[in-house]
């Protein structure tokens, strides 16, 4: 009976299945995302008479696990199916492996998949096997370019770049794409932290820098531009800073003045107006309207009177004096007549201004004639 063992190497028989695919010395590397095709061609002789067999496989890392099967092929079918990290992305690259391509090919690989894959032809009475190790990288993220420190002649400047993310190692390298396009005599770069210092730094160092990020699978790069300028004059700024200051200031205390000036001003305005109210007499009283409504009435009558009859009216109590208001109030009754020498020397005016005196009748306090 014949022995075989794992390695591809049988002991005891020898039979014509060969795999041709030669065997890697170094890990195959592939970036993340990206498609990878596992080689495994075999040739078939005379004497290899049984069914063919066809097993991918993921070797584990641990010696007390299993192996987990990834695809295989058997019976003139392929199964794909397996649960297992690579479920659905990996495929035979020959649509008929039986005619010497066991070769497969794994879909967009991740960083997971990195590990040692197991290629096994079985054809009894032959047994092949080969194995090759994956290694799935990360390409350098997109690098973030920034400044440190002053950026003033006289001054050290700092030019940093950095990758979040990627597979180590990485490397990184500046160059100047403007001017000169040389870095600054008195600058050290590190390929390794990704930073450039300059010393000393002057005019003639501003300009574009570009850094690029690189490893074994990919390069990213990320661009900043630097302008190195003259300290600034710090007199000046700290004079200006103040002045706008005490403008500031002034400009609140003139809106303060004039807010409390026109409030004043309203507050006087406001008191001046009360005290104008108070100095309006107050309205006249009954006695005042009275005695005007008499003096009226009096003029208005002696305007009628003709000559005839201003003898008659001479006769009559006069009333071009006006009453008191006791005198107002008191009744007809108690009113006093007028001295008979009043009275004659009324009708001896009125003779000499030509006017006639007539007689008018006498009427008493409610209107009746007398």
């Amino acid at each position: 009976m014949a022995e075989f063992a794992l390695s591809g190497r049988m002991i005891g028989l020898t039979s014509g299945l060969q795999i041709t695919s030669s065997s890697a010395s170094t890990p195959t590397e592939v970036a993340s995302g990206q498609s990878v095709k596992l080689d495994c061609q075999f040739t078939l002789a005379s004497e290899d008479s049984g069914p063919l067999d066809i097993e991918w496989s993921l070797v584990a890392s641990d010696n007390q696990k299993d192996d987990q099967v990834i695809i295989l092929y058997s019976g003139d079918r392929a199964y794909e199916n397996y649960d297992t990290p690579v479920k659905g992305r990996v495929h035979f690259n020959s649509p008929d492996p039986k005619n010497g391509d066991a070769s497969v090919n794994i879909l967009t690989v991740k960083p997971t998949d990195t590990g040692t894959y197991q290629c096994k032809v079985k054809k009894a009475p032959g047994v092949r096997n080969k194995k090759m190790q994956l290694v799935v990288l990360e390409k350098p993220s997109k690098p973030r370019c920034y400044i440190e420190g002053s950026s003033h002649e006289g001054k050290d400047v700092v030019l940093r770049c950095t990758s979040d993310a990627g597979s180590k190692p990485m490397t990184y390298s500046w160059e100047k794409t403007t001017g000169s396009k040389v870095l600054p005599a008195s600058s050290v770069l590190d390929p390794v932290s990704g930073t450039v210092s300059v010393k000393n730094a002057s005019a003639s160092a501003s300009g574009t820098y570009r850094c690029t990020t690189t490893n074994r699978v990919g390069a990213e790069q990320c661009v900043l531009d630097l302008s190195v300028t003259p300290i600034p004059n710090t007199a000046g700024i700290v004079a200006g800073s103040i002045i706008a200051v005490l403008l500031i200031l002034l400009i609140i205390a003139i809106i303060l003045f004039c807010f409390c000036r026109a409030r004043n001003r309203k507050k006087y305005e406001k008191e001046i107006c009360n005290e104008i109210r108070e100095d309006v007499p107050p309205p006249k009283s009954r006695a005042s309207t009275a005695r005007s409504f008499t003096v009226a009435s009096q003029r208005s009558s002696l305007g009628s009177m003709s000559p005839s009859n201003l003898h008659e009216y001479a006769l009559k109590p006069q009333y071009d004096k006006i009453p008191s208001s006791e005198e107002y109030d008191r009744p007809p009754s108690q009113a006093p007549m007028p001295p008979p020498s009043a009275a004659k020397m009324a009708g001896y005016n009125l003779s000499r201004m030509g006017g006639i005196p007539v007689m008018v009748p006498a009427q008493t306090r409610d209107g009746s004639i007398v």
